[in-house]
């Protein structure tokens, strides 16, 4: 695991990933494993905990999404949560093995009021801890990513969800070019990125390619990428696409490690329908991060219990990754 940032390329084609992506696909998975070897522990996945600071309300159309308020799902609406509430939530989290703690809030933008000012309060008291400290609140400007920083704020996330191409498919609120600029205020700041995608929106494997070499070709690539299959979500206009298939996961964690090997490569959203074999499959592939959630949610969405997901690492010879800075 002796590399250097020089040794990793920025300068990817889509030409390229796509022969990645349809290489034969135990050939591409015993490639991507080297790669993780070459950079990573193989035996270590980090634990991160997600929690919804704020659920619901939004005004945005994103597709996929249960929290955009124009759809009509069951999922309950609530305000920001009291700050002493999260930082329990963090504690046991922390106690629980995981090592990043990631707030959300179903907003558009991060607007300069009182609720962002106990967000800072939150991302102090949670940075305390001892906790990697991660928000994902919507866009945000360069002032109040700096703010963030200050705060202690570790990473920030803001998924590019698809390609810029398939984008205005999916949202019509908000553009590819705004995520971009948040992603820029939140490298700017000093603060870690953490973007990745979402598959099963009806994307083309091109468009997948297409999201992954935004990220590969960026100046410094994110230290998180986030890898989700489409959690289908009653109500929302894409409740009725097909379950992504496992293979194409694991084409796209194998794909996203090689491109971007220094990356934490996270198996996102969609492990409910994952069993243990397709989950296993993903940390062969070059995935070294789950997210947990307390209540068996991720955000608003069901995700395994801790335990089932210890007792899984367990059996699989892995182990929870200690602190990583």
């Amino acid at each position: 695991m002796n590399h250097t940032q020089e040794d990793i390329r920025h300068n990817w084609t889509k030409e390229e990933l796509l022969a990645i992506y349809n290489k034969p696909l135990l050939s591409l998975v015993f490639e991507a494993a080297g790669v993780h070897r070459r950079w990573h522990n193989p035996e270590e996945v980090q634990l991160s905990t997600l929690l919804s600071v704020k659920t619901g309300g939004c005004p945005e159309d994103c597709s996929y999404c249960g929290q955009a308020a124009r759809y009509h799902t069951d999922i309950e609406v609530q305000a920001l949560l009291p700050t002493e509430t999260v930082v329990a939530h963090a504690k046991r989290a922390r106690d629980g093995g995981s090592t990043r703690f990631c707030m959300a809030a179903a907003w558009r933008e991060v607007r300069d009021n009182r609720d962002f000012d106990r967000i800072i309060e939150m991302v102090k008291q949670v940075n305390g801890l001892g906790l990697e400290v991660c928000c994902a609140l919507g866009m945000l400007t360069e002032s109040q990513a700096q703010r963030l920083q200050q705060a202690g704020l570790y990473a920030y996330n803001h998924n590019l969800d698809t390609s810029e191409e398939y984008y205005d498919e999916i949202i019509s609120t908000r553009t590819f070019d705004n995520r971009i600029k948040t992603i820029a205020h939140v490298r700017d700041a000093g603060i870690t990125v953490c973007s990745g995608g979402i598959i099963g929106l009806g994307e083309s494997r091109a468009d997948r390619i297409g999201m992954l070499c935004t990220l590969a070709s960026m100046e410094k690539h994110p230290e998180s990428v986030p890898i989700n299959a489409l959690a289908r979500v009653k109500g929302t206009p894409l409740e009725n696409n097909p379950k992504v298939d496992i293979w194409d996961m694991v084409r796209m964690i194998a794909t996203a490690r090689i491109a971007m090997p220094a990356s934490m490569v996270r198996l996102s959203a969609g492990r409910l329908e994952m069993d243990e074999v397709e989950q296993a499959w993903c940390f062969m592939a070059g995935a070294n991060s789950i997210f947990t959630g307390e209540r068996e949610k991720l955000l608003v969405t069901p995700n395994p219990a801790i335990s089932d997901d210890l007792d899984m690492l367990s059996r699989l010879g892995l182990k929870p990754m200690g602190k990583t800075w």
